[in-house]
C-alpha cells in the first residue's frame, strides 16, 4: 500500500483533535449546521404555523411577535420567520455554490498552470492578475443588469426567478476564483518536485494517476480553506446585488431582498430589516471564523502539538 493512500485516514483524527480546540470554529460550525436545518426544515415550520411565506393578509400588517408569528409579520402581512427561513435557502445556496463553482475554475486553472509550467503558466497567471484588477462590485451590478432574453436565452428562462439566481452564482463564480488558483498553483508546484511524484513519474505513471493520487489530496487543504472564506463574500455580494435589485427576483426571497423591502420601513419597523441584517452578519462571521480554524487545524506544523 502506498503512503500516499495511508497518510490522509491518519491525518483525520488529528484534524479533528486541532479542530476541536479552536472553540470558535466548533461554535460557528455548530450554529452553521443549527442555521441550515432550520432553513431546511421551512416547509415544516409552515406547516406548524399553519401558514407559508408567501401568505399575504393586508389586515394583519406589522404585527408584533406572537405565537402565531414568532418574528412577526411585515408590510404585507407575511410571517417573517418563514420568508427569514426561505430566504436563508436561496443566500445560502447562492453562497454555498458560488463558492464552489469558483473553487472548481481555480483549481483546474492553477492546476494546469502549475504542472504544465512554461509559457502557458505565464499565460495563465497574467489571465488571473487581470481579473483581479477588475473593479468587481461595478463590473457584478453590470452584468446582473444584463436582460438574458437578449443574450439569447428562452424566454420562458431568462424571465424566471430561477434565472437570477443561476445568473449570480455564476458571475461571482467567473471572478471569484483568483485567490483558489493561485493557491492550487503553489501547492502544485511544491508537490510535483517531491521525491514521491518524481518516483511514480521515474515507474511511468500517467500524468492524470499523478495529479489525481498525488496533487490533488495536497492541493485540497487550502482549497477547502480557501472555498469556506469565500462563501461569506459570496453571501455579501448577493446581498448588495439583491439590495440593488439586481440579484434574487421575486416570488424567490434572500436576505438582501428582505433588506431592500424593509429600507422604506426602517424607522418605522426596525426588525424587518435587523432579522435579515443579523442573519448575514452571523452566517459571514461564522463561515470566516470556521474557515480559520479549518486553516490553523490543516496547518502540518499544528500536528506537533498533538
Amino acid at each position: 500500500m502506498r503512503a500516499s493512500e495511508v497518510l490522509p485516514a491518519n491525518r483525520v483524527p488529528g484534524l479533528m483533535r486541532r479542530f476541536r480546540r479552536r472553540p470558535a470554529a466548533l461554535v460557528s460550525l455548530v450554529l452553521l449546521l443549527l442555521l441550515g436545518a432550520l432553513c431546511l426544515a421551512a416547509p415544516l415550520v409552515a406547516r406548524l404555523l399553519g401558514t407559508d411565506a408567501e401568505t399575504i393578509d393586508l389586515l394583519g400588517r406589522f404585527q408584533p411577535p406572537s405565537l402565531a408569528h414568532p418574528l412577526g409579520t411585515d408590510e404585507l402581512g407575511r410571517d417573517v420567520l418563514l420568508r427569514l427561513l426561505y430566504g436563508g435557502r436561496i443566500s445560502l445556496l447562492v453562497g454555498i455554490g458560488g463558492a464552489l463553482f469558483a473553487s472548481a475554475i481555480g483549481v483546474g486553472i492553477g492546476i494546469l498552470s502549475g504542472w504544465v509550467g512554461g509559457p502557458l503558466d505565464r499565460f495563465l497567471m497574467r489571465v488571473t492578475d487581470a481579473v483581479i484588477a477588475l473593479p468587481l462590485l461595478p463590473l457584478l451590478i453590470v452584468l446582473a443588469a444584463v436582460d438574458l432574453a437578449k443574450l439569447g436565452l428562452p424566454l420562458a428562462f431568462a424571465g424566471g426567478a430561477t434565472a437570477s439566481v443561476v445568473r449570480i452564482m455564476v458571475i461571482v463564480a467567473l471572478f471569484g476564483w483568483t485567490t483558489v488558483a493561485r493557491l492550487a498553483r503553489a501547492a502544485t508546484l511544491s508537490v510535483k518536485s517531491r521525491e514521491f511524484v518524481l518516483a511514480a513519474r521515474a515507474m511511468g505513471a500517467p500524468p492524470a494517476r499523478i495529479l489525481r493520487s498525488h496533487i490533488l489530496p495536497n492541493v485540497a487543504a487550502p482549497v477547502v480553506v480557501a472555498t469556506t472564506l469565500s462563501v461569506g463574500n459570496v453571501i455579501l455580494a448577493e446581498s448588495v446585488l439583491s439590495f440593488l435589485g439586481l440579484g434574487i427576483q421575486p416570488p424567490l426571497a434572500s436576505w438582501g431582498t428582505m433588506l431592500t423591502n424593509a429600507q422604506e420601513l426602517i424607522f418605522g419597523s426596525p426588525a424587518l430589516a435587523i432579522w435579515p441584517g443579523l442573519s448575514i452578519f452571523l452566517t459571514v462571521l461564522t463561515f470566516n471564523l470556521m474557515g480559520d480554524g479549518l486553516q490553523e487545524a490543516l496547518d502540518p506544523r499544528q500536528s506537533r502539538h498533538i
